[in-house]
């Protein structure tokens, strides 16, 4: 269901949406496969990450061909469309829109094609000198215009044109005798911001990840022949690869018959995203070594040690809170109960909750279980808090289930900072501790007590090493300057790119 605007209508509560990322990525090189069924479900691991739009391209090793819709992955493709993708290379993706509206055009994998060459690309993350690439861009040189209003567009177009003008390249017009791959290696050292990519041309597929690589994105072996990109571990697990490495920050692969190929087109300055830690990732993916689930928890016991509470049970707002309440509930010696069912049905829909159902809010997601609740002194734990509309309902919902006390406890640091790196956060006049203290906070949630783990706690959760973690989201220390014309999730007008 679209809005007036054009966006889809998905949130029961679009005022205090959670942190989203931007995308999933996916790529496969593995003749012989059902490559276009194995993306499906790699996509289908990915779904948390992007749930607007979703889309599947295919090289048969002589054209592209793609298939993209908006809507979740089961809602995009079925058993037709799959048989129609045969090929031996695949490239995929799964969307929420940070820039770029919420339509069709900007939904990916993107494509391009020339005379010489075609392209399908896939991008996870933001970046923040799309006005200063677009500027790159030679006009008249036969490629088309922009039709969407998307980075990924300009970087996929620059990909195709080379940038005019630029040292050691065509002036524009077209990616030169070494085809995509020489591109790509000339363009990304003048790219800035957030980018985990996986591209393909007809024949071999390449993944990219920026100098700091703030988005995940791991390499993976499958059989004896093929090959796997993915923003997840757990994405090569559910379609049976096996973990080879992260793909470094600052570098370019190339994946075919000859194998990987790799290639440096910046130094590394490693400064991976610590909300995937906190929520962004799944708990079954390992970033830096690190098991997610694992890393959670130890969150959890942190929380625990840092804000202790007089209580009777914890649990957590299913299912980002699951893992730290875990944790929680083991340090402090607290029982650990499930006190909230979660209606795993309603996390993504087209209709628009009616004005009743909106009233009631957070409860066509959560209800508490009353009986476990009545009489209870409860400490809930979650993995943020944004707005904080949420904790406030749910807090309200367990007084009325019976509950003599509720401690709030969260799994991460205030948000106060919006991220402009591939997260989709409000921004800082509408984060609630953008403006307010912590016993504010509390007061404003009706909570008998908030406790937020520190920074210094979560870091050393991670287990990596501090100085190679983005912390902006809670010191607004942002590791890539960011433009103040480009802060925010504006079309390119600017750039002529609508």
């Amino acid at each position: 269901m679209a809005k007036p605007d054009g966006r889809l209508t998905h949130d029961l509560d679009p005022e205090d949406r959670p942190p989203r990322d931007a995308c999933g990525v996916f790529g496969i090189w593995s003749p012989g496969e059902d490559v276009a069924k194995l993306a499906y479900y790699g996509l289908h691991a990915l779904q948390h990450r992007g749930q607007e739009s979703a889309g599947i391209a295919v090289s048969d090793g002589r054209r592209i061909v793609v298939h993209k819709e908006m809507g979740l992955v089961a809602q995009v493709f079925d058993e037709p469309s799959l048989r129609a993708l045969r090929g031996d290379i695949a490239v995929a993706h799964c969307r929420y829109s940070t820039t770029g509206s919420s339509v069709w055009a900007n939904a990916q994998p993107t494509f391009r094609s020339t005379p010489t060459v075609s392209i399908a690309l896939g991008h996870n993350g933001n970046l923040t000198n799309t006005r200063e690439l677009a500027a790159m861009l030679a006009p008249g040189n036969g490629h088309g215009t922009l039709a969407a209003t998307s980075d990924t567009d300009v970087l996929t177009e620059l990909f195709v044109q080379g940038p005019a003008g630029a040292p050691g390249g065509p002036a524009g017009d077209g990616p030169g005798p070494g085809g995509i791959a020489e591109a790509a290696a000339r363009v990304l050292p003048l790219v800035k911001g957030a980018y985990s990519l996986v591209f393909m041309d007809e024949k071999t597929l390449y993944a990219a990840r920026d100098p700091q690589g703030f988005r995940p994105l791991v390499l993976g072996r499958l059989g004896a022949a093929g090959w796997v990109v993915a923003s997840e571990t757990a994405a090569l697990d559910i379609v049976g690869a096996s973990f080879v490495r992260e793909v470094r920050p600052g570098e370019l692969i190339s994946l075919d018959e000859r194998g990987v190929r790799s290639r440096i087109f910046a130094a590394a300055s490693p400064k991976v995203c610590l909300f995937e830690y906190v929520y962004l990732a799944r708990p079954d993916t390992t970033i830096g070594g690190r098991g997610l689930h694992a890393a959670r928890v130890q969150i959890g016991r942190t929380l625990a040690r840092e804000h202790p509470a007089d209580a009777d049970l914890v649990i957590p707002v299913p299912e980002s809170g699951t893992p730290a309440a875990i944790g929680y509930a083991e340090a402090s010696g607290i029982p650990y109960g499930q006190g909230l069912v979660k209606n795993s049905y309603v996390g993504r829909t087209f209709i628009q909750p009616s004005q009743t159902i909106r009233q009631l809010g957070i409860r066509l997601k959560l209800n508490p279980l009353r009986d476990v609740i009545a009489g209870q002194r409860i400490v809930v734990v979650d993995d943020s808090i944004v707005r904080g509309n949420t904790q406030r309902a749910i807090v309200a919902m367990l007084r009325e289930a019976g509950a003599l006390q509720v401690h709030v406890r969260i799994a991460s640091p205030p948000v106060k900072w919006p991220c402009f790196y591939g997260i989709d956060f409000a921004t800082r006049a509408e984060l609630i501790a953008g403006s307010c203290s912590v016993p504010e906070i509390c007061a404003s949630i009706g909570a008998d007590s908030l406790g937020y783990v520190s920074l210094a706690g979560l870091v050393a959760a991670t287990e990596q090493p501090p100085g190679s973690l983005c912390r902006a989201c809670f010191d607004g220390q942002y590791p890539v300057p960011v433009p103040d014309s480009d802060r925010g999730k504006s079309v390119l007008e600017a750039a002529g790119s609508r």
